[in-house]
């Protein structure tokens, strides 16, 4: 039985010193049944030359002004083709070149709608540095209204689902993929699969981890995106997960 066609999206704007490494890890995956689309929001640095020199090992590539990520996403997802869809950012890159086999092979034998799995945060300049691992496993979806959600890089989920039950709100700055996984997984109880091994390795200092203000921000959407979906929550629930990433830093220092 052939296995199940699996997008992958890359939206990158001035990310010339990681989207090689990104590239390279899609394309060296074993599962042979994908598409890589690629959305760069019209990058002034030298990347989308590095972009090209790939040729056509890059199934779709569309360079132009957007109004962000979510747009930029957006726009993958509406060029997708496959019956999976996942995202990969264009800072991060595979644990291996196994990855998508496995979440391919997940689909194949489970009556599922989704899968997730883990992240490793590595150090910017030291690939091998393992800052902190993020687990989905104990996730569930009366998690988010305390903040929580499943990694969302490993948040791999059937195309269609998109046209049924909307895309990214661009109206948010940070946590529309929060808002995203609340609809699907709580609102509209989409089957999922945890995968318990790190799907990507992701280099620290994203949008969401960036400062003290994006924080704030984040945190103020993770309350909205609860209030829109009918999930009662409040501040002092949402800011409680900061005590558990503490804990979750103390324990990779001592096992690192």
């Amino acid at each position: 039985m052939a296995g199940p066609k699996i997008s992958i999206i890359t939206v990158t704007y001035n990310s010339l010193d990681t989207i090689a490494d990104t590239i390279k890890s899609v394309l060296a995956q074993t599962y042979t049944n994908r598409e890589y689309i690629i959305i760069d929001g019209a990058s002034t640095d030298g990347a989308v030359d590095i972009i090209k020199s790939f040729g056509d090992k890059i199934s779709k590539f569309v360079s132009e002004p957007d109004s962000g990520i979510y747009d930029g996403i957006n726009k993958g997802i509406k060029l997708a083709t496959g019956d999976i869809v996942g995202i990969l950012n264009a800072d991060d890159f595979y644990y291996d070149n196994k990855v998508i086999g496995r979440i391919a092979e997940t689909f194949m034998h489970n009556d599922i709608d989704a899968v997730f799995g883990d992240i490793q945060f590595i150090a910017s300049g030291n690939q091998s540095k393992i800052t902190r691992y993020y687990s989905s496993g104990k996730f569930h979806p009366g998690k988010f209204r305390y903040g929580y959600m499943p990694a969302h890089p490993t948040f791999y989920v059937r195309r269609d689902f998109f046209e049924k039950y909307g895309f990214y709100k661009t109206d948010y700055q940070i946590a529309a993929d929060y808002e995203l996984l609340i609809r699907f997984l709580y609102t509209n109880k989409l089957r999922y699969k945890y995968i318990n091994m790190p799907f990507v390795n992701m280099r620290t200092g994203g949008v969401s981890t960036r400062s003290l203000r994006s924080n704030l921000i984040l945190n103020k959407e993770i309350l909205r995106a609860c209030n829109e979906n009918g999930i009662k929550t409040n501040y002092l629930n949402i800011y409680s997960k900061y005590f558990t990433k503490i804990f979750e830093f103390i324990g990779n220092s001592q096992n690192h």
